[in-house]
């Protein structure tokens, strides 16, 4: 299974969203693919920040969200989250509050992640990363 990144899901809201990407999800059944809520409140963040708030909300309202899972940050999701913080910590590694929080929700599903900004998850042991976005 796989969980969307926020830049895989903004991808699709481009006028020319990435070839590879729609290719990808055709292929893949939709039921194997997920995103989360923190994922869906950056979307709303970016959304509410731009001149296209109305055609933006509503792409994803009528097109995406209806057709995703959508994970929260539950009581196993902040476990995973904690202790995968802890360990970067010990080995000076630092990443985004969100970044963490939405690798901890794909370890603790055991999902692969996708993602074009595979740099922010470098160093995270145990993710699965994929990038959906590279020709």
């Amino acid at each position: 299974m796989y969980l969307l990144d926020t830049d895989i899901l903004s991808n699709l809201v481009r006028k020319v969203p990435s070839s590879l990407l729609l290719e990808k999800l055709k292929e893949i059944p939709e039921d194997l693919v997920v995103t989360s809520a923190i994922n869906t409140g950056e979307i709303f963040y970016g959304a509410f920040r731009s001149p296209h708030r109305e055609r933006i909300l509503a792409f994803f309202a009528e097109k995406v969200f209806p057709h995703l899972e959508i994970l929260s940050f539950d009581d196993p999701s902040a476990r995973a989250y904690g202790e995968l913080k802890a360990s970067l910590e010990k080995k000076g590694l630092t990443k985004s509050e969100t970044d963490l929080r939405i690798a901890a929700i794909a370890l603790q599903h055991r999902l692969t992640l996708v993602t074009g900004n595979t740099r922010h998850f470098d160093n995270i042991p145990g993710l699965k990363v994929e990038n959906w976005l590279a020709d």
